[in-house]
């Protein structure tokens, strides 16, 4: 008598059949897929600044000034923080505008804003220009 030995081995065969398949399937349909636009707000459409915000201005050098009521004082890269709290220590609820230049680095921005949140700044908004549309 015989006797019979298991089979220890796997079968990829189909498991590589389905791969295919839903390549040939994701292949297919990518194209199709449309891709997500942001609307993005233009300079126009922008609201009017509060005239009690503060204002952070960064300067095409990425140095700092902090404009409160039309005084400005520049600031070093460590004093933000604790100009803010001085600034806003009567009002906390106080807005805070960024005002960068046209040329400053999205990443000084984002280093402003992420100082601004830690300080607990719950509004904090982007200062652009209106296009003048002139001659048009």
């Amino acid at each position: 008598m015989r006797e019979r030995r298991l089979k220890n081995e796997i079968n990829v065969v189909p498991y590589i059949d389905v791969m295919l398949v839903l390549l040939v399937i994701f292949m297919v349909t990518a194209p199709m897929m449309t891709t997500a636009s942001i609307d993005v707000p233009s300079v126009s459409k922008s609201a009017q600044a509060p005239a009690e915000a503060l204002q952070v201005a960064i300067g095409e050098d990425e140095s700092l000034a902090l404009m409160d009521n039309g005084k400005s004082s520049p600031l070093a890269q460590g004093e933000l923080a604790q100009a803010i709290q001085d600034a806003r220590s009567k009002d906390p609820d106080r807005p805070v505008l960024i005002v960068g230049h046209k040329n400053v680095k999205y990443e000084a921005v984002l280093r402003v804003m992420d100082e601004l949140q830690r300080q607990q700044v719950k509004r904090i908004g982007l200062l652009v220009q209106p296009v003048i549309n002139a001659g048009k």
